[in-house]
């Protein structure tokens, strides 16, 4: 398996967005690639029933014997990226972060692991969120056997970790994602969780647990032991990504979310089409209850974000990827939030793209109380990249601006 360096521009009027593209050298790839053959269980796909328990049988069997290290993390840091304290750091839930560096012509280098300084010890979630206004990093990380199954951490401006916040949970759950508001981190606990037995029975390690009521948690900032969590239930709800929240109010919580139907179409086979539409849930922390609607029907939009300078705060656009036919992603979509209008722009016949990621021109800010925030939601470009999978190449990854939508 050799390195890919695909470099190519995109050049308008006053902007260039250029492409570099190269395997994230992690230790699991490089042990493979050593080897010439895959070693390492794939958590999605391989870990069923006794097909699966007979991979790990072999695997530690593997790792007893020498042929295989697993001490320096098994993950494949594809799921998530986020720039923070001068440094792009890689993600996969199931790890820790790998720090890439990318050279003044744009080519990238994989760094190593980081463990921020020796002050993370436990793997964390691909999407973590970067406060826009004061430059914190939050993140949550779960553990699949033994309690907590949950924790909640941030770092401050300097990178410096705070202590492990214990989220109570009876079972373990899948967490991919979570959100912030300006106050609080909106923690889901929803009914895809892991079991580990059920592979015993020949079954899944995750399953869609109908006899639970999935709910979301609002946890303070500065929650010192999670004893303030308030859980408001959110019945047969299955947000994979949650891409913002804000405060309406002293006691409203609004959360903008994919819910995903059947919840575990991602890790099961389902005789179901799959649909994830795009919603807002409200959550009320005084009543503890939640309504929750459908922004955009009869559409599967996934993978994207709001301008993340506005995260945490009220947004009224999300740019998003078709899934169409799923869970190849056809086209991208701008969604107004507050009308439920799509834009949206489809590559062609047999193109298909990555998630769109939002660039703002510039960033333009205004005091409110002694607190900055974004006042251009919409003053920007969607930079993504598409392959042509009928010629089996990549396009040049193209940069739209909102009116070629």
């Amino acid at each position: 398996m050799e390195m890919v360096d695909t470099r190519c521009d995109s050049i308008s009027s006053k902007n260039q967005a250029s492409y570099s593209c190269s395997y994230t050298s992690t230790s699991r790839l490089l042990q493979e690639a050593k080897l010439g053959r895959s070693l390492f269980p794939k958590p999605i796909g391989e870990l069923h029933g006794h097909s699966g328990l007979a991979r790990l049988a072999l695997f530690f069997a593997q790792a007893r014997a020498g042929l295989v290290d697993a001490s320096h993390g098994m993950g494949v840091a594809n799921a998530g990226l986020i720039y923070f304290n001068g440094r792009l750091l890689a993600m996969s839930e199931d790890d820790l972060p790998y720090h890439v560096n990318i050279s003044g012509d744009g080519d990238l280098e994989t760094i190593g692991r980081f463990d921020f300084d020796k002050q993370l010890h436990c793997p964390m979630i691909a999407h973590p969120k970067l406060d826009p206004i004061t430059g914190e990093l939050h993140a949550l990380s779960y553990n699949v056997v033994r309690k907590p199954y949950l924790k909640y951490f941030k770092f401050d401006t300097w990178g410096t970790k705070s202590h492990d916040v214990e989220i109570s949970l009876e079972q373990p759950t899948m967490t991919h994602d979570f959100a912030v508001t300006h106050n609080f981190v909106i923690v889901p606990d929803h009914q895809v969780a892991f079991k580990l037995s059920e592979m015993i029975q020949g079954g899944s390690s995750v399953i869609y647990d109908q006899s639970k009521t999935s709910r979301l948690g609002v946890l303070a900032k500065n929650d010192v032991d999670g004893s303030g969590i308030r859980w408001v239930d959110v019945p047969d709800c299955f947000c994979f990504h949650l891409w913002n929240a804000w405060e309406e109010g002293e006691s409203t919580i609004v959360v903008i979310g994919s819910c995903m139907s059947p919840p575990d179409s991602v890790f099961n086979e389902s005789d179901d089409p799959t649909r994830s539409e795009l919603t807002e849930i409200r959550l009320n922390t005084r009543s503890g209850k939640s309504t929750r609607r459908v922004i955009v029907s009869g559409m599967n939009l996934e993978a994207g974000q709001v301008n993340r300078e506005l995260l945490g705060q009220k947004t009224r656009y999300v740019y998003l990827a078709i899934a169409k036919p799923w869970p190849k992603c056809s086209g991208m979509a701008k969604v107004d939030l507050e009308t439920g209008g799509v834009t949206k722009y489809l590559y062609g016949n047999e193109l298909f793209g990555g998630e769109p990621f939002y660039v703002p021109k510039k960033r333009k800010y205004s005091s409110n109380g002694g607190n900055y925030h974004v006042v251009d939601d919409d003053d920007g470009f969607i930079v993504g990249f598409v392959r042509d999978e009928k010629r089996e190449t990549f396009a040049a990854p193209s940069t739209y601006t909102f009116q070629a939508l």
